[in-house]
């Protein structure tokens, strides 16, 4: 079996996305589960602006997009099972749209509690349960849940929260992560630096709250790794990184695999350099787990996640001219996208015969979009003393 970081290395550009009137940021990208016989394959794209933007996969051409007017966008998920396309927003709901019909109005509607503003959110495996993450309010920051089912009883569009958590975060709830097969487990990282997983079968709060581990820093991504899925990784907006085994939550074994500060002092780059951190990429045919950073010029790094740290394996460059904020690996074909600063979203796949294609220049947007987008920052924060 050819490793990651083989096909990683052999990726070449084979499209970038056409023009659009407003260039904006890409900062998420998710594609469509469903292969439809002789439709196109889908990919959902999280832009600056606060919509989403729905290209063919393929030719990366915009098909339709989606406002959260006057609220703004935050996250973008398909669903497991059809092509509906989520997103939560500041206007105290998460959206459900259906990627295939150009309707503005969203298909369901997914209300929060007042005073709620989502600014993250997931939705399970099975596409029965989703969980919203909220700014901190009133000293409230809560985990808001739904049931996404349609139920052909009740054709409302518009669902109230089956209940939420507020117990367990004291700042900004910034990502919502669904366990991979367990359509009951979930994962929350905040502000405050904690990072919670629960089982959401368990009937209250306190009981539901398997673990907590703490990155003391801003979340900004976390995820699931390792054989089972019994792993957590977490990033931090000053470009920690940290990687906890849930196995050793009953033994003496410690919790903590890997515990990084900041990366980009800790990784050896040789003659590059690595100025933050995008996410992280599990390969489960190969049960190995990879972190994917890059620099303020637009080169992608793919390193190898272990115990003893993370080593640079190999790195992309001549796409993208900017920051890379988003980026979606396809397993099935190993291709994949990229979305950056400079407006671009780029598609690469392993051996193709590479385009050339003039890099555009890094774009300067107002200031309103600077406050929403992930800021990396050059100075770590003043980290919190563990309690």
């Amino acid at each position: 079996m050819e490793k990651i970081e083989e096909q990683f290395a052999n990726l070449h550009i084979v499209k970038s996305s056409s023009g659009t009137k407003e260039p904006t940021y890409l900062l998420g990208i998710d594609t469509s589960k469903t292969v439809q016989a002789g439709t196109e394959n889908l990919a959902a794209v999280l832009c600056s602006n606060g919509s989403i933007r729905i290209y063919d996969k393929e030719r990366l051409n915009v098909l339709r997009e989606f406002s959260g007017y006057p609220g703004l966008l935050n996250g973008v998920r398909f669903a497991n099972s059809c092509d509906s396309v989520y997103s939560a927003c500041t206007d105290g709901t998460v959206k459900c749209w259906d990627a295939r019909v150009a309707r503005e109005k969203p298909v369901q509607l997914f209300k929060g509690y007042p005073s709620n503003i989502f600014i993250s959110f997931d939705i399970n495996c099975n596409d029965h349960i989703i969980c919203g993450g909220t700014e901190k309010v009133d000293d409230d920051a809560l985990l808001v849940f739904w049931d996404a089912r349609m139920n052909s009883q009740d054709l409302s569009t518009t669902k109230d929260p089956l209940g939420a958590y507020s117990e367990t975060h004291s700042d900004d709830v910034t990502q919502v992560r669904f366990h991979p097969s367990n359509p009951n487990m979930v994962v929350s990282g905040s502000s405050d630096g904690l990072v919670n997983v629960f089982d959401i079968n368990v009937d209250n709060e306190e009981d539901a709250l398997v673990t907590t581990c703490n990155s003391i820093s801003s979340v900004s991504c976390i995820g699931w790794s390792g054989k089972g899925y019994k792993q957590i990784y977490c990033m931090t907006h000053d470009e920690g990184f940290y990687w906890w085994d849930l196995n050793h939550l009953d033994t003496d074994e410690p919790v903590t695999r890997l515990n990084i500060q900041d990366v980009r002092e800790a990784v050896n780059m040789k003659e590059d350099s690595l100025d933050y951190l995008i996410g992280g990429l599990y390969h489960e045919k190969t049960d190995t787990l990879h972190v994917i950073g890059g620099t303020n010029t637009g080169r992608i790094h793919l390193m190898n996640c272990s115990t003893s740290g993370l080593t640079h394996v190999t790195s992309l460059q001549g796409g993208h001219a900017a920051t890379v904020r988003s980026f979606c690996w396809n397993v099935q074909d190993d291709s994949l996208l990229t979305g950056g600063e400079d407006a671009q979203l780029l598609l690469w796949k392993p051996g193709a015969i590479e385009k050339t294609f003039t890099k555009k220049e890094s774009m300067k947007i107002a200031s309103s979009v600077h406050q929403r987008v992930r800021v990396h920052s050059n100075d770590s924060y003043k980290r919190r003393k563990k309690q």
